[in-house]
């Protein structure tokens, strides 16, 4: 038990050195992962990491599923609702079917419903590789948009196609018209699960005596509470926590305190951290296991296989873009879209995005290693490879290229699409302006006896000539050499105050709680500051 512990431990601080790693030769996280778990998996002596087939989607999904639900923006997923939609239901089912199909033609023993079932697995892409990749490189905000919100969605409509091709596989019978009520039933009693569930979470954080840390500790629980509520009545767990995740999203400002905010965003980000890094380095760990598992000359013929299906996924996606823009075009003529005319470079860019990743190693492992007679699961191994070749070639190949296509198709901004920065600025000043106001018209007898209004109206008045020098910058000649000039000398002054408050420390008149409070002050302070002028580094 001691030595797995280790073991344990030993992989996420590997993980946290390949993530600095990642971010010194600036390439996207998941890969350098999948590569550095690839390459350690060859280290001799190394015991092989193994994970319970049945407990992978329980461990991992739920939380990562949640945590994309939590910071989904419904405006922009109301606008782009269409492709959206599109690319998470009826591509992934194309997508799933031409796999299906071409599998069952190139590998011998391979049947319609095992074609199916890789179908599923692979048909998805990963939001966080995209994203991981995306940030570092100058693109369009529909984008990003479009590729999270189909990335939390197509996860549900391709575990519910690798659910259905399972069942048929356990079972040995499959009945279209069966399929396609049963499809409908497990979606809309996952939805009514999710929402459930939601509601009930949403009762305890609004109207019981929560704290923070409590707050934190219930959105943890939430997801897995809502995925295995679902699956108990053989519903759809991972709709019914898409679901419940968007209820209580959409809910989180009344529900929610200032802090319970602030503390859940940081241990989010640790938890969706960790997991995703696990997961990607599983990937490269669990390959020579799998090849292991082929038997002796059956891996040429496997690597074949797994190009020519990585191949048939990267084309069927980019047609699948690519067409889509041109039925945009089309339907523009009767009904109203977002883009009219999407052009064919950004839709090249969005199917160039599709790399895959979690949630398709996620459902390959949780294959089961028998049928319901006891005998082995036909070709388990190799759609375990497959899926393994399918997420490498995506990954690595898809992902280093990927900013190399953003630049070539050079779409830049798009005419509706207001820059991150004016949009910051405008808001700021905005804010500044009508609080300013909110104050000289409700508190106007006050001011003039209350010396801390005075001085909170003089800030917001500093704001405002601030931020006049931001948004015309001809009008300051010291433009934005100004500004950085200004966050520098305000980390300096932070630091000297964080070094006044170790030497009060050293004194027996304060005590250690007050000082770590104000401490707290300071890093929320210099925060705050970052925060305002993240737009213009």
């Amino acid at each position: 038990m001691s030595e797995q512990i280790i073991l344990y431990i030993s992989l996420i601080v590997i993980i946290l050195f390949l993530v600095m790693l990642a971010q010194r030769i600036k390439i996207s996280y998941p890969i350098v992962l999948v590569l550095g778990g690839l390459a350690i998996s060859f280290i001799p002596g190394l015991p092989r990491i193994s994970i319970d087939p049945e407990f992978i989607f329980l461990i991992f999904l739920p939380p990562l599923l949640y945590d994309a639900a939590w910071q989904t923006s419904w405006k922009d997923f109301y606008k782009w609702r269409r492709v959206i939609g599109s690319f998470a239901f009826i591509v992934v089912i194309l997508t799933s079917g031409v796999i299906a199909y071409v599998s069952k033609s190139i590998i011998p023993g391979f049947t319609l419903p095992l074609g199916f079932l890789l179908g599923g697995i692979i048909s998805p892409p990963d939001a966080v590789a995209a994203t991981s990749i995306l940030k570092d490189v100058k693109v369009t905000k529909r984008l990003v948009t479009i590729l999270e919100g189909e990335s939390l969605l197509n996860d549900a409509s391709s575990l519910i196609v690798f659910r259905f091709a399972l069942m048929a596989i356990l079972s040995g019978t499959f009945v279209m018209s069966d399929a396609v009520s049963s499809f409908f039933i497990v979606i809309i009693m996952g939805v009514v699960i999710g929402l459930i569930i939601g509601a009930l979470f949403y009762a305890i954080h609004r109207w019981l005596p929560t704290t923070p840390s409590i707050d934190t500790i219930l959105t943890l629980v939430a997801p897995y509470a809502m995925y295995i509520t679902a699956e108990e009545f053989h519903f759809s767990g991972v709709i019914a926590v898409v679901t419940g995740g968007l209820f209580l999203s959409y809910h989180s400002r009344r529900i929610l305190g200032h802090l319970s905010r602030i503390q859940g965003v940081n241990v989010w980000s640790t938890v969706g951290f960790v997991f995703n890094g696990i997961v990607f380095m599983l990937i490269g760990l669990e390959l020579p296991v799998i090849v292991e598992q082929l038997g002796p000359g059956a891996l040429p013929e496997a690597i074949k296989y797994g190009l020519i299906i990585s191949v048939v996924v990267i084309i069927t996606r980019l047609a699948s873009t690519v067409g889509a823009s041109a039925f945009t075009v089309f339907i523009s003529n009767f009904i109203t879209t977002a883009d009219s005319r999407p052009g064919y470079r950004a839709p090249i860019m969005f199917g160039w995005a599709g790399m895959r990743g979690v949630v398709s190693l996620a459902s390959a492992l949780s294959i089961p290693l028998l049928l319901n007679n006891g005998e082995p699961f036909p070709q388990r191994n190799m759609i375990l490879f497959i899926t393994f070749v399918v997420i490498l070639v995506t990954l690595v190949f898809q992902g280093l290229t990927l900013p190399l296509v953003i630049k070539w198709m050079d779409v830049g901004e798009l005419d509706y699409e207001v820059p991150a920065q004016e949009q910051d600025l405008k808001i700021r000043r905005k804010l500044a302006e009508e609080s300013l106001e909110f104050l000289k018209t409700r508190y106007a007898d006050e001011l003039p006896k209350n010396e801390l209004l005075q001085n909170l109206t003089a800030k917001l008045e500093s704001d405002i000539g601030f931020l006049e020098h931001v948004i015309h910058p001809d009008n300051a000649p010291a433009g934005y050499d100004y500004i950085k000039r200004f966050q520098v000398i305000t980390k300096e002054l932070l630091d000297h105050k964080r070094m006044l408050l170790d030497k009060f420390n050293k004194k027996e008149t304060f005590e250690e709680e007050v000082i770590r409070q104000h401490q707290s002050q300071l890093d929320l302070e210099e925060e705050k500051i970052r925060q305002q002028f993240l737009h213009m580094e």
